[in-house]
């Protein structure tokens, strides 16, 4: 399984996941014309794209992805809260409260679940490769994930430090609470990678991380010193 970073913050975020036969793209928050470059031009070498929730960071440019032929997974909640009306739009179907009916594309198979942030109806996505067997875990903005996994790769959400957000004097009262309540913390990401299976994780990328909140070397630091593999902060 192939990971590729595109972008990733509260300006744009876009991964592409893929293996010899599938790429996927993990949401779709920046330019078109940037994906394309980072694609070399080749977006039609994509199956499709999973958007975990309707925030424009995450969202921008379904509406482009669609135009040109790729296909757009998104909950039903998500593509309300986006006031969408286009009918190739594929939903992804409730299984209970927590979890998603499995979904295939190519040879990954995507399982979501919910996530916690204040947006309609948000997901992460346990992926496998069908082929392999190898499987990535992707947690955006969530304040934390009552779930536990196994999985080769994780791109998990680390957004902000206790001590930086709780200091920063710039910060208003109203946005440091949103933050808290809607995005994971180091404290937050190194309690649910204590109580995870990590037998089989070979990478680890940290996404979603504040330039202001956070400071990128000691929440690397601090995450490999738990997990043993190499980290990489995007």
């Amino acid at each position: 399984m192939e990971i590729d970073v595109i972008a990733s913050g509260s300006n744009g975020n876009c991964y592409k996941i893929s293996n010899e036969d599938t790429a996927l793209l993990l949401e779709c928050g920046v330019p078109y014309l940037k994906i394309q470059e980072e694609l070399n031009f080749k977006l039609s070498d994509i199956d499709a794209c999973l958007v975990s929730h309707e925030h424009k960071d995450h969202s921008k440019e379904y509406k482009k992805l669609l135009e040109f032929g790729t296909k757009v997974y998104m909950t039903a909640g998500t593509k309300d809260a986006l006031d969408a009306k286009d009918y190739r739009i594929e939903i992804l179907k409730r299984e209970d409260k927590e979890f998603y009916k499995y979904t295939e594309v190519g040879s990954f198979l995507i399982r979501p679940f919910k996530t916690i942030h204040d947006a309609k109806e948000p997901v992460g996505f346990l992926i496998t490769d069908l082929k392999t067997g190898e499987s990535l875990t992707f947690i955006t903005d969530s304040k934390y994930c009552k779930y536990r996994f196994s999985v080769d790769y994780m791109l998990i959400e680390v957004n902000y430090t206790a001590k930086i957000i709780n200091e920063n004097k710039e910060l208003n009262s109203k946005l440091r609470k949103r933050i808290k309540d809607t995005h994971m913390s180091l404290e937050t990401a190194i309690d649910f990678l204590l109580k995870s299976d990590l037998e089989r994780l070979k990478k680890l990328y940290l996404i979603h991380l504040s330039d202001s909140n956070s400071d990128h070397d000691y929440i690397k630091e601090s995450i490999q010193k738990i997990t043993g593999v190499p980290v990489y902060v995007c």
